[in-house]
């Protein structure tokens, strides 16, 4: 089966810190990332941060559930890796760059295998709900805090 990939960027008005801790803030990510239903942190490791996460998306297509191993490298990097769910594979990475003039450029990286074939239209509605309007909903949740 193939995988999809693809990596999306946005400028945001906050530090690097503020985007990784908005992003591992698990339990209130329901708040404002407005594809993701539900979050349970199920391993936590010695600092308190969530290593074994669980997530619940709407996809728009379909609801999907997975499973993901946070590796953390605060506050320049938030990878994962895939534990289970409805995917045959889902890895990514959440980078956050320091910007010369301030902000954060926020990059997020993906790759899906689903599984089964994926027609192309399909794949662009996947890509906008999870990767598109993650970032712009992260982008307003910074944002719109210092409105």
């Amino acid at each position: 089966m193939p995988t999809y990939g693809s990596c999306q960027s946005i400028e945001i008005a906050a530090s690097p810190e503020d985007c990784y801790r908005a992003l591992t803030d698990y339990e209130r990510l329901p708040d404002w990332q407005g594809a993701v239903k539900e979050v349970r942190v199920l391993e936590r490791d010695a600092d308190g941060h969530g290593t074994v996460v669980e997530y619940e998306v709407d996809a728009k297509v379909k609801t999907v559930r997975y499973r993901l191993a946070q590796v953390h490298e605060f506050p320049h990097r938030l990878g994962s890796e895939y534990l289970g769910g409805d995917f045959r594979d889902f890895t990514g990475e959440w980078r956050f760059l320091e910007q010369a003039g301030g902000g954060t450029r926020v990059e997020l990286d993906l790759n899906i295998d689903p599984g089964r074939f994926v027609p192309g239209p399909v794949r662009s509605v996947i890509a906008d709900v999870v990767m598109k309007r993650a970032l712009a909903d992260l982008k307003a949740q910074l944002e719109g805090a210092r409105v």
